[in-house]
């Protein structure tokens, strides 16, 4: 597999675990935090289980900062689609245009600006 999409792929499926063990237990209010806390760690056990070996492949084509910039642009767009679809939030503008700032600060890790010297 490509070595710079291997990590992408194993973000994204981390994420998806992530945001259930986060945010699914918004679902259900009425369920006993202390439940809730072991069925999210539960899940956050698969969510490791795909976010380590995402770094730890990734860092071979990858710095940490490149790193954390994918995991973060992926983490946004997780959570923001698991909000709307499985919570029915509602979409906000603001939110997309907020987003919209943060992937062109992605772009500048990912291109730096060269300064004369």
């Amino acid at each position: 597999m490509n070595p710079y999409l291997l990590p992408i792929l194993l973000l994204c499926g981390s994420n998806l675990f992530m945001a259930c063990a986060w945010y699914g237990h918004l679902k259900y209010p009425q369920t006993s935090l202390v439940l809730v806390i072991f069925v999210s760690w539960g899940i956050a056990f698969f969510e490791y289980c795909l976010q380590v070996p995402a770094n730890r492949f990734g860092h071979r084509v990858y710095s940490v900062a490149e790193l954390r910039t994918i995991q973060e642009i992926i983490n946004l767009t997780v959570v923001y689609l698991f909000s709307l679809i499985v919570l029915k939030e509602q979409f906000a503008w603001n939110n997309l245009i907020g987003f919209a700032v943060m992937a062109f600060g992605a772009y500048l890790i990912f291109n730096p600006i060269k300064l004369p010297h």
